[in-house]
């Protein structure tokens, strides 16, 4: 026997009880299983949120509408960025400050030339608190995904409270299936059979967060204890990839 038909054997096995005119998605499936991992005000879900992006080694900041155009000229300039990749639906107001060259998100540019442009700055479509994940859909302010693939330095805007969520149970439901989904958990890290850390392999060495209150609210407090290096501005920075 080879091993093609031991494995189609085993599957045959395996749907032996399963009635022939049953098709997938025709039973229902059971979804009992818990959603978010307790309760969190909408603060206390950012600062969640803010603590494990540190813990992937992301670096994260906290704005109001107000700042954000000079907090991104300023983060570009501490990088030496000259040329930066912005997606065509972010607003021309986030990169007004910045001493930049914007390069635009064409389907002709090739990985060669993403891979000679200094960052990209996005959106994204939500954020996932218990898991320190940010998941681009490649909408009109995140752009294609290979814009955040090849880059080395990424600077992602999440509009809090709004795009915040606790669980990826609850994130799912606002995302599509047939969109190119990318989830983010830190900047791009692989480590070899002795745990070596390295960083940028498959994705950006740095990835930068902006987490963007609503002018009406003070941006929400950080953990001190989570984040070492805040700053006591309304900005905080710790250090914090897409698969």
């Amino acid at each position: 026997m080879s091993s093609r038909d031991e494995v189609l054997g085993r599957v045959r096995r395996a749907l032996a009880d399963v009635p022939g005119d049953e098709r997938p998605g025709g039973p229902p499936v059971v979804r009992d299983y818990l959603r978010v991992h307790g309760a969190r005000t909408a603060g206390q879900r950012v600062d969640l949120l803010a603590e494990n992006l540190a813990d992937y080694r992301a670096v994260v900041h906290r704005c109001t509408a107000a700042g954000l155009p000079a907090l991104i000229a300023r983060l570009l300039a501490e990088r030496g960025a000259r040329t930066v990749v912005v997606p065509p639906g972010v607003p021309a107001s986030w990169t007004a400050a910045a001493e930049v060259t914007c390069v635009p998100d064409r389907a002709s540019t090739t990985a060669r030339e993403l891979d000679a442009v200094d960052s990209v700055v996005t959106g994204c479509a939500v954020a996932v608190a218990e898991t320190g994940t940010l998941v681009l859909d490649a909408g009109p302010d995140q752009g294609r995904r290979r814009i955040t693939l090849v880059p080395d330095h990424h600077l992602c805007v999440v509009r809090v409270p709004d795009q915040v969520v606790d669980s990826v149970p609850q994130a799912l439901p606002r995302l599509s299936p047939s969109r190119p989904l990318t989830w983010i958990s830190g900047p791009s890290a692989t480590s070899d059979i002795e745990l070596d850390r390295v960083e940028g392999v498959h994705g950006p060495r740095t990835l930068e967060v902006i987490l963007l209150a609503d002018e009406a609210a003070r941006p929400p407090e950080s953990d001190p204890d989570a984040e070492s290096d805040s700053e006591s501005d309304s900005e905080s920075e710790s250090e914090s990839d897409p698969a």
